[in-house]
């Protein structure tokens, strides 16, 4: 039995208007970018404190959303609520912020109050609203114009189409931001080191283990030393190198197997396998576990660039460590 009865084609049919409805409004966006876009970007990056974000209501809800998404994007920022900022809460703007203020209508009464205090300190403002000419937009800096697309609500009164193009400007200036500041993989890590995102932005460095567990063999070692050294350091391997500690190649488990009728006469050199597949240090730990699904292997060791082993990274390193 499915966990749900199919909806209702009526239900369908309101759901696939609202989806077109609402992208419809967004190809819109797209397509008419507010001139002063750009101007707010740079606006930002100029910013010597927090970017403020604020609302009431929907766009209360919308804000709070796109100033944790700056914030965890490289742009400082928290969100003020609207009324909250008439009651004292006006004192967490400072000079050097910059205010974004999101209003549908841009006559929310509730920011009348921030945009006063704003304009007394000079405190620059970035309005959002789909009215040019309201009276948040004629006090702003910069204009941020949605474009006249109607709700999607039957009613033509519940903000929904309004919002969703709201949530997606200010995702626009998010990743505009961060391109411009050059906010990669690692600095994300820095913002997002809990669950999932954080384990996979976890480097191998993180992870192996270090150089007292490595198995480290030279060529001509015999097998029976070979052996104890792949048993005593328990990850089923031998790294076999060079005097200068390059390294040369692997005594795997199938080694072992392809040479068994003469295993015991041979050494560590003769029977390695050369070129084996390695990673670096400040390789993704997510790559060195893509590396090891897809050549089928369990153990990798981690080289420096001298080409010299510095550690052992095991595939049950990577799944302790969520990442998957």
């Amino acid at each position: 039995m499915p966990d749900t009865a199919p909806l209702p084609s009526s239900h369908q049919t309101a759901a696939r208007d609202v989806l077109t409805l609402e992208a419809q409004a967004l190809t819109a966006l797209a397509d008419r970018l507010p001139p002063d876009f750009a101007a707010s970007v740079d606006l930002i990056l100029s910013c010597r404190g927090r970017v403020i974000v604020s609302g009431i209501g929907k766009s209360g809800h919308v804000a709070r959303k796109v100033s944790a998404t700056l914030a965890s994007t490289g742009t400082p920022s928290y969100f003020v609520h609207a009324a909250e900022a008439s009651h004292g809460d006006l004192g967490m703007i400072a000079e050097g912020d910059v205010v974004l203020l999101l209003s549908n209508s841009g006559e929310t009464p509730e920011l009348a109050d921030e945009i006063a205090y704003c304009t007394r300190f000079g405190i620059p403002m970035i309005g959002m609203s789909s009215r040019p000419d309201s009276t948040l937009m004629r006090a702003v800096q910069q204009r941020l114009t949605l474009p006249a697309m109607p709700e999607a609500c039957p009613n033509g009164m519940a903000p929904t189409t309004s919002t969703t193009m709201m949530l997606a400007l200010g995702d626009a200036l998010a990743v505009a931001l961060m391109k411009a500041r050059g906010f990669d993989a690692n600095h994300f890590r820095d913002f997002h080191p809990g669950g999932k995102l954080g384990a996979q932005m976890t480097h191998v460095a993180e992870l192996m283990h270090g150089p007292p567990a490595l198995p480290l063999v030279d060529p001509e070692s015999p097998m029976s030393d070979t052996l104890l050294v792949m048993s005593s350091k328990g990850f089923g391997i031998a790294a076999v190198v060079a005097e200068d500690g390059a390294l040369l190649g692997i005594v795997t488990d199938g080694d072992l197997r392809r040479n068994m009728d003469d295993l015991m006469r041979r050494s560590a050199g003769q029977i390695a396998t050369r070129h084996p597949v390695t990673v670096t240090p400040d390789t993704l730990a997510a790559r060195a576990l893509a590396l090891m699904n897809d050549r089928k292997i369990s153990v990798l060791l981690v080289i420096d660039d001298a080409g010299r082993p510095v550690g052992v990274l095991h595939i049950h390193d990577c799944l302790r460590a969520g990442v998957a």
